[in-house]
């Protein structure tokens, strides 16, 4: 074999060669045809603005992938004692939400009311509310409520997942391990109820969230992860507003094609919070 054959083939074992050359090129890593035929319309003929509506949808369950693996790895590391990684993979979660997903939805206000209803009818009885992932996020950061399952009775898998995701420990009880393991007298996990048990349990998770808040330099690594979990409550609040709104703008008062009351019941979702007591902390601050 000659010498130019010989880097030629060490190239080819590398993974380096022209575009086109080798088995490996940016169309068949990224799977971009198989992407491209993943846009299945159910109008017929196809509506125009069906793909941009998929389209849409599809990417928010690509980025929710990437947050529960974002979300999961910061959770490893919280059991491993690592806050400034876990705090650092975080802080991508931020990101994700305040750059991508905040602002995509008002992409669908580009599409007239009445183009929407071109094809909405063909939707039922499927509804954004069915989003296994966006489900799996908000148990994943804490807010787990049993009674979603039963939207996904029909879908085995997607319900053995669920499950799962609603059995295994979330990111608040692995804050709270973290601040017990740190010396905090705090409870680990709460059962909400309206119990005076309940509600002694959150005060004494204020009180001791009040050392960290009120001398962060001592505290900092903590601070900084607390801030974390803030951002990801308030960009899942943030996301539940712009999407309210998006939705009002587009069919009003309509019910949604899940069955649900659709703005009505989006309203509703929006105090929902993951980790009442740090925002209760602000309150409870003093110099």
């Amino acid at each position: 074999m000659s010498t130019e054959e010989d880097t030629n083939a060490q190239k080819h074992h590398l993974g380096i060669a022209k575009y086109g050359e080798g088995a490996l090129s940016y169309n068949n890593y990224l799977k971009v045809e198989e992407l491209k035929n993943l846009q299945v319309c159910m109008s017929e003929p196809p509506h125009h603005d069906e793909p941009l509506f998929i389209i849409i949808h599809q990417t928010y369950e690509l980025w929710f992938k990437l947050i529960l693996h974002e979300i999961d790895e910061a959770m490893r590391l919280l059991n491993e004692g690592n806050v400034v990684r876990a705090t650092w993979f975080m802080r991508r979660v931020a990101t994700i939400f305040k750059q991508v997903l905040v602002n995509q939805i008002h992409i669908l206000e580009t599409m007239m009311p009445v183009d929407f209803l071109g094809f909405r009818s063909k939707l039922n009885p499927a509804s954004g509310f069915q989003s296994s992932q966006f489900r799996e996020i908000e148990f994943a950061a804490g807010m787990k409520e049993p009674r979603i399952m039963q939207f996904f009775a029909n879908e085995p898998a997607t319900l053995a997942q669920m499950q799962k995701r609603l059995d295994q420990p979330s990111l608040s009880d692995a804050f709270y391990e973290l601040l017990i393991a740190r010396g905090f007298a705090v409870a680990a996990t709460i059962a909400e109820d309206e119990s005076e048990a309940c509600v002694e349990a959150h005060e004494q998770r204020v009180k001791e969230l009040r050392k960290i808040y009120e001398q962060p330099e001592k505290y900092y690594d903590l601070y900084e992860l607390a801030e974390t979990l803030i951002d990801l409550d308030e960009n899942i609040a943030l996301w539940r507003t712009h999407h309210v709104t998006v939705v009002e703008r587009i069919i009003g008062f309509k019910k949604g094609t899940g069955g649900s009351e659709g703005v009505g019941y989006l309203r509703s979702t929006l105090v929902k919070r993951s980790y009442p007591d740090l925002w209760n902390v602000r309150t409870a601050i003093e110099l």
